[in-house]
């Protein structure tokens, strides 16, 4: 895992050096004030030597000064470094999960990724400025005011021959038990987030079949086992404060036991105790941070280890063996003896033995009942998933052999989801072509049959779209979405059942501005209603992820039985 999270740590490399060296330097001129002040008891107020007192506390506060201000370097040294390391890590996350294929997507829950992006690397962040700045005060404390307490009095100093095993015993014990609590504990964050994702997405529905009181008691569970999961992690934390204080004040009672009777023998000097307990008190303070530390690392590790299988998984579709310079010459798409499955250990086919050939500027229809492989035979065309077996070409080509910026800029895909962001429709639209003109957003709009609904809005194409689009009716969604991939001006556009929310005078016309304007644009749909796909040149009947056959839409309707039966059922009471 530390080899993974290393290279986040370059560009805030010298922060993070800084830090504990300024925490350093603030320990070594903190550690001289109880010894400064044993020799203002011992020596100026014994002798009452008021000189003595007065150079004495000038130089105490010189070197509280010097502490003060290395203690605010090394607190800004700290938190610049942890800050930008943590904003590293974030960036490198997102941008490995852009980089995902939907395969990798399919391994990680949209929440769980969020809790990754967000709760892990806060953890991860924190823990890394508790170690750049309390770890290295912690130890450093702890053997300075030791040197300096063996200094004062050797013998004292035996009294935490006790203490310290007794501490490192408990803490070892409450450190084994505590990382499995913790990690069942963000398990339960994962699952709290996907209730509260699904409720506010969903929250139209949930509103219309009147299902608050379940989705409150859905809630209410998640959130009762994320606190009892919660509770049992921070119990245990919540008992190293009291077995500390317990440790620290039994020693301090022994030390002044032991101290007070070696001042009445004559063998310690009452400043020396008082300089004794400070360090006394200053090496069981260390021994709490460096066990709060080892806590927080606990903690953390459990989403280190979370953060660090985003990084390490494995990018099943890159540019490893593309071409930067072959561009997609024209819109043919073939399959030859393609396979696929979603799980590579898995026994069943999700597409098997497929052999197909579509000529540039084509339209082809795929057709075919609920689970046929539809989407996921179009899906790999873009590569949005990849084949198992065979190869798939586009353009004469394998796609492997185009880099995925050349192949998906030359295949513009609508895909079942319809998917729109914050923001106005031209900035949503400009997704297809950032440097599109209104009037070339229209005209695409203009074939997707939205151009009218637009021109009748107050602000147009800049009206502003509320949170995916939710202002929006689903036909009108789905029509912006087919002119954002219009804008592209792709060799070949899928529509995966993209029209499935329009009304059929809508669809009809969508298909008419398609002929008109996609002629030499290879076009393939995936539709449920055979009206879709009647003007298409061939159609694709999937059975079950196989092919049942390939024809026209004419050549079908009188041969193929599962044409048949879908064109019957769509014509009954028409």
């Amino acid at each position: 895992m530390l080899k993974t999270i290393r290279p986040f740590l370059s560009k805030y490399k010298w922060p993070s050096i800084l830090s504990p060296i300024a925490i350093t330097c603030e320990v070594l001129l903190e550690i001289q004030i109880p010894f400064m002040m044993a020799k203002i008891v011992d020596i100026g107020v014994a002798n009452r030597d008021l000189p003595y007192i007065i150079n004495t506390g000038w130089i105490m506060i010189a070197l509280a000064c010097g502490s003060l201000i290395c203690g605010i370097l090394s607190g800004i040294f700290a938190a610049k470094g942890a800050v930008g390391f943590g904003n590293e890590v974030r960036v490198g996350v997102f941008n490995k999960i852009q980089d995902f294929s939907f395969s990798n997507i399919d391994h990680f829950s949209t929440p769980s990724l969020i809790t990754r992006l967000t709760t892990d690397i806060t953890n991860i962040q924190n823990s890394y400025m508790m170690i750049i700045r309390v770890l290295v005060r912690a130890p450093v404390m702890l053997i300075s005011a030791a040197i300096m307490a063996a200094t004062i009095n050797g013998d004292l100093v035996k009294v935490f021959l006790v203490s310290i095993p007794v501490l490192a015993i408990f803490l070892g014990i409450v450190m084994s038990q505590s990382y499995p609590r913790f990690t069942k504990m963000l398990k339960r964050t994962d699952e709290l987030n996907a209730d509260v994702q699904e409720n506010l997405t969903g929250i139209r529905v949930v509103k219309a079949f009147n299902r608050q009181k379940f989705e409150i008691k859905k809630f209410h569970t998640a959130n009762t086992n994320l606190t009892d999961a919660l509770i049992k992690a921070q119990n245990l934390i919540i008992s190293i404060m009291p077995a500390m204080m317990i440790v620290m004040y039994g020693t301090i009672l022994a030390v002044l036991w032991y101290g007070g009777n070696m001042i009445i023998g004559g063998t310690l000097l009452t400043g020396e105790l008082i300089s004794f307990l400070t360090y006394c008190t200053q090496i069981l303070t260390s021994l709490m941070m460096i066990a709060q530390v080892f806590m927080m690392i606990v903690i953390s590790s459990s989403s280190l280890k979370r953060v660090c299988e985003v990084l390490d998984e494995p990018v099943e579709i890159t540019n490893a063996d593309a071409d930067p310079k072959l561009v997609v010459a024209d819109g043919t798409v073939a399959y030859d003896d393609v396979y696929f499955k979603y799980d590579l250990k898995g026994d069943a086919d999700v597409l098997d033995d497929i052999d197909l050939k579509i000529a540039s500027g084509e339209t082809i229809g795929i057709i075919g009942g609920t689970g046929s492989a539809k989407s996921t035979l179009v899906q790999l065309i873009p590569r949005l998933y990849q084949a198992t077996e065979g190869t798939v070409c586009v353009g004469g080509h394998p796609v492997q052999d185009y880099t995925l910026e050349h192949l998906r800029d030359s295949v513009s895909m609508v895909l079942q989801q319809n998917v729109l962001f914050s923001g106005s429709i031209a900035d949503n639209l400009r997704w297809g072509d950032a440097n599109a003109t209104d009037a070339q957003l229209m005209d695409a709009c203009e074939q997707a049959s939205i151009a009218d609904y637009i021109e009748e809005l107050p602000d147009g194409l800049h009206t502003q779209l509320g949170q995916s689009g939710v202002n929006l009716s689903g036909g009108q969604k789905q029509r912006l979405c087919i002119a954002r991939a219009l804008l592209k001006k792709p060799k070949i556009i899928i529509l995966d059942d993209s029209t499935s929310a329009v009304d059929m005078a809508t669809d009809k016309k969508i298909r008419e501005s398609f002929k008109t304007h996609l002629k030499d644009m290879t076009t393939i749909i995936v539709a449920q209603r055979i009206a879709t796909i009647e003007d298409a040149d061939k159609v694709l009947v999937l059975d079950n992820g196989r092919i049942n056959a390939f024809a026209s839409p004419a050549e079908l309707a009188e041969s193929n039985p599962i044409y048949q039966d879908i064109l019957n059922s769509q014509k009954k009471g028409v």
